[in-house]
């Protein structure tokens, strides 16, 4: 599955700064999210962000951490890309929900851009390749 850059945001402001750039992104929240934020408040994020201007319709994966419980409530909720790190046979046992439902489970996160460290927001056009 080939996605667009990734950018890791905690807040609809960084989502929304990651799709005023005008390039190709995907939003990725933070490590753990699922976990502790819950499905809910992520999907109401990215929704947010998208209704923005310039907005769109960039990808979103939801890291739930270790916490199989809260990527198939994630998947219940109509997630479509998740991270789970879980031992083997979990995984596996939520992987195969999420091919049932079409969607894809990670076992760990893209290489990413985390608009929460210092200089990122600065980073930010040449990370998902805008003209400089």
């Amino acid at each position: 599955m080939q996605l667009p850059p990734a950018v890791t945001v905690h807040s609809v402001g960084m989502a929304r700064a990651a799709l005023a750039v005008g390039q190709p992104v995907t939003l990725l929240s933070a490590e753990g999210a699922g976990a502790y934020a819950g499905a809910g408040w992520w999907q109401a994020l990215v929704r947010l962000a998208r209704a923005t201007p310039p907005g769109g319709q960039a990808p979103d994966i939801l890291d739930c951490g270790d916490a199989a419980g809260r990527a198939l409530e994630a998947l219940r909720a109509g997630q479509v890309k998740l991270i789970l790190r879980a031992p083997p046979k979990i995984f596996s046992d939520v992987e195969g929900f999420a091919t049932a439902q079409g969607a894809v489970l990670m076992a760990a996160p893209p290489a990413s851009l985390d608009l929460f460290e210092r200089g990122a927001p600065r980073r930010l056009p040449s990370w998902l390749g805008a003209p400089g």
